[in-house]
Parts: structure tokens; sequence; C-alpha cells
């Protein structure tokens, strides 16, 4: 090939190559874009925290107190009882009991527990009349020097009674159980609006066991008690505040109990939830039996109020226990 041609090739070539340096320069292929994220956390909205909802009020309109029943830790020997109870062995000698055997009763006065009360943990049932003890038995009494009280809590417009014990040294209440039960008839004339009257009351110690063919007087005429008071008085003792009416004549008895038909044979009459008294407030029979056993050695407390907003709760904190036998807020 000739010098020349070879030439004018290679400029050719040359110029070819400057040219379409410059179109790229001129027109540069497009560049992909890649979203940069900052790096923020993102917000995440979560709903308002549920308003706090008091004990013993259900904003539907359900009570859950309506279902609790703990009167079984009273007498429970296992994990489960309250810590005001304590589960001991009987025997015949003891240190606070000289030159003879210790009786059940004899455990009952040292404890301040009633022999009522140990029966029905001793049986391990509802029995509170049978008190046969051995060596070795095993039953429930209050524990010795705990600072306890019991609360009663009357409302007469739903006809209730909310029963508490209050653990002085820890300064709370503790729920235990709500009796069905029957108050005085209404009056306009009261000031309670009833024949019972409102205010806060003390139980006294003038307490009775009534069984059929006990006879004392009743309004100026004999007849058997259990017809009046059913198996089991209460009395009140003292006016403590706000009180409507004296605490003479008034307490906490079971339904009275009338004759079957014209016959001697006597069967408990009467219904709860009723303003059918005189004024004392009336329980069906297991029902007070149960309260009778457990609060007769202890101050206690009965406060009736119109509703139970009303009322003035000792202690400042309430707990009611769990299945498992701790206590939850």
């Amino acid at each position: 090939m000739k010098p020349l041609r070879i030439f004018i090739i290679l400029a050719a070539l040359v110029f070819a190559a400057i040219g379409f340096l410059g179109y790229r320069k001129k027109f540069p292929e497009p560049v992909s874009k890649q979203e940069v994220i900052p790096d923020i956390e993102p917000k995440v909205l979560l709903p308002d925290p549920p308003a706090p909802v008091a004990l013993g009020h259900d904003p539907l309109g359900h009570d859950p107190l309506e279902t609790i029943d703990e009167v079984r830790r009273f007498f429970s020997k296992g994990h489960d009882k309250f810590p005001i109870v304590e589960t001991i062995a009987y025997k015949s000698r003891t240190p606070w009991i000289e030159g003879r055997p210790a009786w059940l009763a004899d455990y009952a006065a040292h404890f301040q527990t009633s022999r009522h009360f140990i029966a029905r943990s001793l049986n391990g049932k509802v029995d509170y009349e049978t008190q046969k003890v051995a060596p070795g038995d095993k039953f429930n009494v209050f524990k010795e020097g705990a600072a306890v009280e019991f609360y009663l809590l009357v409302d007469l417009s739903r006809c209730v009674m909310d029963f508490y014990y209050l653990d002085l040294d820890r300064d709370e209440r503790v729920f235990v159980k709500r009796y069905k039960v029957g108050v005085g008839r209404k009056d306009p004339r009261s000031p309670s609006g009833s024949l019972t009257p409102t205010g806060k009351y003390r139980l006294g110690d003038k307490i009775a066991v009534y069984k059929p063919g006990m006879q004392h007087y009743y309004q100026n005429q004999k007849v058997d008690m259990i017809r009046v008071y059913g198996t089991r008085w209460l009395p009140f003792s003292e006016e403590i505040s706000d009180c409507t009416d004296g605490a003479r004549g008034y307490g906490i008895h079971g339904l009275p109990w009338h004759p079957i038909d014209g016959t001697d044979n006597l069967i408990e009459t009467g219904e709860l939830g009723t303003y059918a008294s005189d004024g004392c407030i009336r329980l069906v029979k297991e029902d007070m039996e149960e309260l009778f056993a457990i609060v007769i050695t202890k101050p206690t407390t009965v406060e009736i109020v119109p509703q139970r907003a009303k009322a003035h709760l000792p202690m400042g904190k309430e707990r009611i226990f769990e299945d498992d036998g701790h206590a939850a807020r």
C-alpha cells in the first residue's frame, strides 16, 4: 500500500475517534437514581392507654365483686390460705395451759379464733358443730399477735353486704365475699328511707346460737328464737359515726324459721334481696353461720349506706387475691 493512502486512512480514524469522544461529553449516559433513606427511626402511633378502672367497678356495668368468694382461704391448710391465718397441729400439752390437757376451747381462747372457725378447718368441710380432735390433727387459727379486724359494708340500694378483713399491720383491706341480704322495709319517714338505719356501728359480744326448742321472750311472748333470728344473732353494740338511729335492737341474723303446714317441723323462710325486716340485716342460714364463725372473735365494724358510692371504706389500699393465693392490687 502506498504511504499516502496509509496516512489518509490513519488521519480519518483519528478524526473519527475525536468526534466520538466529543459526542459522549456533550450527551453523557443517564445515571440511575437511588432513593436516599435518612437514618431516622419511624414514628409508630400507639393507641392511648385505657383509663384506670376503680376496683369493684366495671365501665360496662358488670361488678367483678359479684363473683368473688375467698372464704375458703380462711380454712385452707395449703399455700392458698390468707396470710392472717396459720395452720397448727393439736397437742394436749401446751406451754400456755398448766396442770391439765388443753381442750379445743383453750386453743380457741388462746388464738382468739372461734371454735366454729376451728371446727370447719379441722373437718375440712362446712361443719361448725363437730369438734372432735386428736393429737396431730391440723386446723387453722388466726396468727397470734396479728392486728386484724373485719368490715361489713351494707348497700341498701342493692341489698348486698361486702365482707372485708382489715390487716392493720399492712394498712390494707382485703375483699373476701359479697353476701346477698335482706334489709328493713322501706319507710319514707326514716332518714335512711328504710327501717334499717345508716351509719357506722360496732358489732357487740352478746352473740347467740339458736336451735329448735330454745325459747326466750320476744315482744312479751315466749317463742322459739329460731323463728325470729334463725340460727345466729350478731347484735350492734354502739354507734361509731353518722348514725341515723341508735344501735340498740339492731343486728345481723339469719332468716326466720316457720312451721311446715301446721306441724312442729321448722323450715327457713323469707327472701333475700328484699326490704322485709323490721330493720335488722338478714342472711341465709349458710351465709350467716359462715360469717358468724369468722368474725365473732375480732373487732367488726358495720357501715350501712344508701348506695355504695357513699361509703367511706377504711385503709388506703384494697387487695383481691388471685387463684394462686397471691394478692393482686
